[in-house]
């Protein structure tokens, strides 16, 4: 929803760019509410930006880029190391306004902010990754070295369900390796951006080197078509992932555009059953189901699901639901709309003649009656063929599927539209070895729900799950905002004519 000037409430606030270090309001006239999804009350407006306040805040990084990228690698990283420094001491401040705009627990946002700060750690260590090779007299006295060298001003542009994680799963490497960077991130909870931009002053990092761009999708085509911008990392949905891929990539941009996904996991018939249940209550209702990693799909094999389904039902009955101010275990969902559309594929399921097992329409939520509340949904007796299991749901919806084999599992994700993540849950050392190398995936788990891997290898999935062809953070990372060059030298010697060094000759 839009808003102008004359429809803007006078007791919220406006929240607007950050630029050359320091808040940019920009001219534009448009607005966007921003609410608490606990409570459904506006809390603020952002404002969305023109082409005129996207050019200004580009044409900031641009203007920084030279010295940034002239700036030695000992300077960059004493700057990382402090924005560390800062962020461990102060990340309860940025949690809190994540859970204000976005609804999770405050145990959730301290969560994704200590995973966006490995990649911080990992991009210290930006000296040792930057090293290029050389080879002495490739040639008789001819040499060759290879440098990697920042691309310039690059785009990042952000989803609602991490408002912290994913841009740190990009601009730690971006501006460790030489880059300014422009972040767009979502409209429905923009203010950790220009928290993270402040800390980043505070840390030392010189103006316009990071800069927050807020705004809807004119902002996002002015960063995919501006010439000035040389690289896109996206995280969204893949109807959009293709978008932004197509057009960046049609405007000589690399592009990695990180989109949708069904993560399914697989239960075999000798796994721990109560270990399965735990991970199905963590990966598919934890942040609400509002992640690109949550477990939707649960395919139980041969004669098993009728114990596990049990199982993990009893065990939504002790999740408190409510504001995530109050030490709950699950908040709302991050808005109304959202909350209706997750809440109709659940009414779409029951129609089509699925078991509600769970049913978190009617949640009796411990926070205000305005808040987005939708609970735990376990649904049992999916097929394949229902929307409830087709389509990316994100919200906490867990469909289950019976299958009698292995085989019959193994198919049923590979024949998927998304590769992103998976998981199997066994004891049986040979299965989890034929599923890791048969399975169509980016990211697998072994018994482990959620198998998002460490900052210092890299994060993406295959298929409908990625356009463009490198992943985020770890070395997969450090080669996407950088490329390569390099230089042949030969250098003639003194005897052939070179400058006289002033040695002693004997004649």
């Amino acid at each position: 929803m839009t808003q102008t000037v004359a429809d803007t409430p006078a007791t919220v606030s406006t929240i607007g760019h950050w630029s050359r270090g320091g808040a940019f309001a920009g001219s534009a006239d448009r607005f966007a509410p921003v609410t608490n999804p606990a409570t459904g009350e506006v809390t603020g407006q952002v404002a969305l930006a023109d082409v005129a306040d996207a050019r200004a805040v580009i044409d900031a990084a641009r203007e920084a880029f030279p010295a940034w990228r002239d700036t030695s690698l000992a300077k960059r990283t004493t700057i990382l190391f402090a924005f560390r420094e800062l962020l461990n001491a102060r990340k309860g401040e940025l949690a809190e306004i994540i859970t204000a705009e976005h609804g999770k627990v405050v145990s959730d946002a301290l969560g994704e902010i200590s995973r966006g700060q490995e990649v911080v750690e990992f991009a210290c260590g930006i000296a040792h990754l930057l090293k290029g090779g050389m080879t002495e007299n490739a040639s008789t006295k001819v040499d060759v070295a290879s440098l990697r060298q920042p691309l310039g001003p690059v785009g990042i542009i952000s989803p609602f369900n991490f408002p912290a994680m994913v841009p740190m799963w990009f601009f730690p490497i971006a501006i460790a390796a030489g880059n300014t960077v422009v972040l767009k991130p979502s409209e429905k909870d923009p203010s950790a951006a220009l928290w993270i931009a402040e800390l980043w002053t505070e840390a030392g990092l010189p103006d316009g080197v990071f800069n927050v761009l807020q705004g809807d999708k004119v902002a996002v085509d002015e960063v995919l078509t501006n010439p000035a911008i040389k690289a896109i990392s996206f995280v969204g949905s893949t109807p959009i992932a293709q978008y932004v891929y197509s057009t960046a990539t049609a405007h000589g941009k690399r592009v990695q555009a990180l989109g949708g996904a069904k993560n399914h996991a697989i239960v075999l018939p000798d796994a721990d059953l109560d270990l399965a249940a735990d991970a199905m209550v963590n990966a598919g209702f934890g942040s609400a189901g509002e992640r690109c990693m949550a477990i939707s799909a649960l395919v139980a094999v041969g004669d098993i699901a009728d114990e596990l389904v049990g199982k993990i039902a009893d065990r939504t009955k002790d999740l408190r639901i409510g504001d995530g101010t109050r030490g709950t275990d699950m908040g709302p969902l991050v808005t109304q709309v959202h909350r209706d559309k997750v809440a109709s594929y659940v009414d779409a399921g029951e129609a089509d003649g699925a078991t509600i097992v769970v049913d978190g329409r009617n949640v009796q939520a411990d926070g205000a009656a305005g808040g987005f509340w939708l609970g735990p949904t376990l649904i049992d007796h999916v097929r394949t063929d229902m929307s409830v299991y087709t389509d990316e749901i994100f919200g906490p919806v867990l469909s289950v599927v019976r299958v009698d084999t292995y085989d019959e599992a193994i198919d049923l994700v590979n024949s998927g539209p998304f590769g992103n993540g998976t998981a199997i849950f066994t004891n049986d050392g040979g299965a989890a070895r034929r599923f890791q190398n048969e399975i169509e995936v980016g990211m697998v788990g072994i018994n482990v729900p959620i198998p998002v891997p460490t900052a210092y290898y890299s994060f993406g999935g295959w298929k409908n799950s990625l356009f463009g062809d490198t992943h985020a953070h770890g070395t997969e990372g450090v080669h996407f905002y950088t490329r390569a060059k390099v230089v042949t030298t030969r250098w003639l010697d003194p005897s052939h004519g070179g400058i006289n060094l002033g040695f002693p000759q004997s004649n």
